[in-house]
C-alpha cells in the first residue's frame, strides 16, 4: 500500500477483473485494381453496395478484382481493401484542358501536395485516378451570374448573394452554387444525372454557416465530393480565398463549366505491374495498424505476388492467404490434364510450405449483373468468405468444409469439377478440392494448409485455432508489463488465461490445456532477466477427413453382444 505522511484515511481500488479479450477472425485484406477510389490507401467495406461506393463497378478490366471483394462479402461483412495502380500511368481529369493530367492518390495525398492551389491543372481535378473523370462535369454560378436561364436553375431555392456571415463582416458577393454532373453517363447510365450539388457556399476562406461549420466552398467540396477535388479558383476570381472582412468578392463574368479530362485509370493487367500488386499487399505488413485474419489473392497468381502474400502472413503470423490455381491450369483444359496442372502449380510455381497458405483447387463462372455477361472468377475469396462465415455460425476452430458449413455461392458452373480419383491426388499435394455435388451445390471438400510437414498444423482450422489463442492472450499478456515477477502476478495471469481456455474447451476447440506460470519456468534468472515466462498446452480438436461404415449382416440366431465384443 502507498505510504501516508500524516494521519488519514487511503482508498483503493484493485482491479482483479481483467480477461482475456475477444479478438476478430473474420476480417479480410485484399489489394485490387478497381476503376474509382483512393490509391495506395486502405479502406474497410462492408457490403457490396459500398464496394460499389467506394470503387466503382466492374469493367473487363477490373472485373477480378470486383468481384474477388463482392464474392468475400457474399458470406462475410468486414474486408479492408486497397487500391493499386500503376502510377506512372493512372492519372486524375483535371479541368484544364491544355495541362498534363497529374495523379492525386488520396486524401493525404492531397493535404500534402495540392492543396494549396496554383498549379495550372484548373479549378477542379477528379477525386481519384481512372476514366470515370473523364465523365465529370461541374458547373458554378455566383449572383452575377445567377438567372432561369442557367440548366441547374431549378435545383437552387434562390440566388448565392451574400452570406449572413460575410454580411456580419462588412464582406459581399461571396455566395456560390456548385453543381457535378455526369456528362457521359459513366456513373449512372444516363448522362446529365446530377450527382452532387452544393448550394450557397462561400468564396471565403474564413466562411461559416450558421452551425459554425467551415462554408468555404473549397472546403466544403474537399471534405464532402465523392468525385471532385477544388484546386485554382477561376481566373476572375482574383480574391477568391481570403477572408470576408470588408471584402467585395469578385464575380464571375459567365457561368462557369468544366469537363474535366486526362483522366486514365492504368487499373488493366498490361499496367499493372507484380510491384504494384505487391507495394498494396506490403500495407497489410502493419499488423498495428490493420487487424485482419483473412488475405485473399483473388486473380492475382504470379508467383511473386502469392508468396509475397504468404510471406507477410508468415510474418504477422496472425493471418490465413487464400490462393487458387492460375486460371490456365483449368479453363479450356482437358478434364485429364487439369489435375496435373494444378498440382504442378501447387508444387513447383508457388513451391509452398507454410500453414498460413491455403489452396482450392480451381475457378468458378458466375454472373455479372453489372454488365449481364458471365466471367470467370477464382474460388480463393468464396474458401476466405466461407470462414468469415464459419466464425459467425460457430468458431473459428471449426472446419469451412463440407455439406455443412462448405457451401460456395454464386456458381454457375465449375472449370473443375474433380473426380474420387483427382481428389485423391490433390488432396495428397495439399489442394483442397472444391466439387459440385448434384442436388446439393458446390462444396469446399477440404481443409489443409500448405504445411508439408505432417502436423496439427497442416489443418485450417487448427491454424486459426492457435491463431485466436495467441492473438487473444497476448493481448492479455501485455497488461503484465512491468509488474513485479513475484507469485502474485503469476497467479493473477493463470487466472486470466484458463477460464478463457477452459471456454474455448467448452465451445468444442481444444480438448484439454494445462497453464505452467510459477516459480518452475520464473526461476530466478528469469526474474532477474526482467522477463516472464509462461507455458501454455492445449490439445487442438481435429476435424474428421475420413469416414468408416461397417456393416455387418449376422444370422438370426447371433446375439449383437458376442457381435460387438
Amino acid at each position: 500500500m502507498a505510504f501516508q505522511l500524516s494521519p488519514g484515511v487511503l482508498i483503493q481500488e484493485v482491479d482483479l477483473t481483467q480477461i482475456v479479450p475477444a479478438v476478430s477472425t473474420s476480417t479480410g485484406a485484399f489489394a485490387g485494381a478497381f476503376q474509382w477510389g483512393p490509391v495506395n490507401q486502405v479502406i474497410t467495406v462492408n457490403t457490396e453496395n459500398n464496394l460499389v461506393k467506394y470503387f466503382g463497378g466492374p469493367n473487363d478490366n477490373t472485373y477480378q478484382s470486383f468481384f474477388s471483394a463482392a464474392n468475400f462479402l457474399s458470406y462475410g461483412n468486414n474486408l479492408k481493401l486497397i487500391r493499386v495502380v500503376n502510377e506512372s500511368v493512372a492519372k486524375n481529369a483535371i479541368a484544364n484542358a491544355s495541362a498534363t493530367a497529374v495523379i492525386i492518390r488520396n486524401d493525404t495525398d492531397y493535404n500534402a501536395n495540392w492543396s494549396a492551389g496554383g498549379y495550372g491543372k484548373g479549378e477542379f481535378a477528379a477525386r481519384y485516378p481512372g476514366v470515370l473523370g473523364n465523365s465529370i462535369k461541374v458547373a458554378m454560378v455566383d449572383s452575377n451570374t445567377w438567372s432561369n436561364s442557367w440548366t441547374y436553375y431549378s435545383q437552387f431555392s434562390g440566388s448565392p448573394t451574400t452570406s449572413t456571415y460575410a454580411s456580419s463582416v462588412n464582406g459581399s458577393n461571396d455566395g456560390l452554387h456548385i453543381v457535378v454532373v455526369d456528362s457521359t453517363g459513366a456513373w449512372t447510365g444516363t448522362a446529365g444525372t446530377i450527382l452532387e450539388k452544393f448550394g450557397f457556399v462561400s468564396k471565403a476562406s474564413d466562411a461559416k454557416t450558421q452551425n459554425g461549420t467551415a462554408n468555404y466552398y473549397k472546403s466544403v467540396i474537399n471534405l464532402s465530393s465523392q468525385y471532385l477535388w477544388a484546386l485554382d479558383a477561376p481566373a476572375a476570381g482574383t480574391n477568391w480565398g481570403t477572408t470576408a472582412v470588408n471584402k467585395a468578392f469578385t464575380s464571375l463574368s459567365t457561368a462557369y463549366t468544366a469537363n474535366l479530362v486526362g483522366g486514365l485509370s492504368a487499373d488493366d493487367s498490361a499496367n499493372i505491374t507484380t510491384g504494384n500488386v505487391l507495394a498494396g499487399y506490403n500495407y497489410f505488413l502493419d499488423d498495428s495498424s490493420y487487424d485482419i485474419s483473412l488475405m485473399i489473392t483473388g486473380g492475382w497468381t504470379s508467383t511473386a505476388v502469392v508468396q509475397g502474400a504468404v510471406s507477410i502472413a508468415e510474418t504477422r503470423k496472425d493471418v490465413v492467404v487464400f490462393i487458387s490455381p492460375q486460371i490456365t491450369d483449368v479453363v479450356n483444359v482437358t478434364a485429364t490434364q487439369q489435375p496435373i496442372n494444378v498440382v504442378n502449380t501447387r508444387q513447383n510455381t508457388y513451391n509452398l510450405n507454410s500453414s498460413y497458405a491455403f489452396m482450392d483447387s480451381g475457378w468458378k463462372y458466375q454472373y455479372d449483373r453489372y454488365n449481364d455477361t458471365y466471367r470467370w472468377m477464382p474460388l480463393n475469396p468464396d474458401i476466405a468468405g466461407l470462414c468469415a462465415r464459419t466464425d459467425q455460425t460457430n468458431d473459428p476452430w471449426f472446419s469451412p468444409g463440407g455439406y455443412t458449413r462448405g457451401q460456395i455461392k454464386n456458381v454457375v458452373k465449375l472449370a473443375y469439377n474433380p473426380t474420387k480419383t483427382d481428389r485423391d491426388t490433390l488432396y495428397q499435394a495439399g489442394v483442397n478440392p472444391v466439387i459440385n455435388v448434384p442436388g446439393q451445390g458446390t462444396i469446399l471438400f477440404g481443409d489443409k494448409t500448405q504445411l508439408t510437414l505432417p502436423s496439427a498444423f497442416d489443418r485450417i482450422n487448427v491454424r486459426r485455432l492457435f491463431i485466436t489463442l495467441e492473438k487473444a492472450i497476448g493481448i492479455a499478456s501485455k497488461y503484465q508489463l512491468f509488474e513485479l515477477n513475484d507469485a502474485f502476478t503469476q497467479t493473477q495471469f493463470r487466472n486470466i488465461v484458463e477460464p478463457f481456455l477452459r471456454d474455448v474447451q467448452g465451445r468444442r476447440g481444444i480438448t484439454d490445456y494445462k497453464v505452467i506460470c510459477d516459480s518452475t519456468n520464473n526461476t530466478p534468472d528469469i526474474v532477474d532477466s526482467n522477463q516472464f515466462v509462461a507455458s501454455i498446452y492445449v490439445k487442438p480438436a481435429r476435424s474428421i477427413n475420413f469416414i468408416t461404415l461397417t456393416f455387418v449382416a449376422a444370422r438370426s440366431g447371433i446375439s449383437f453382444q458376442e457381435i460387438g465384443s
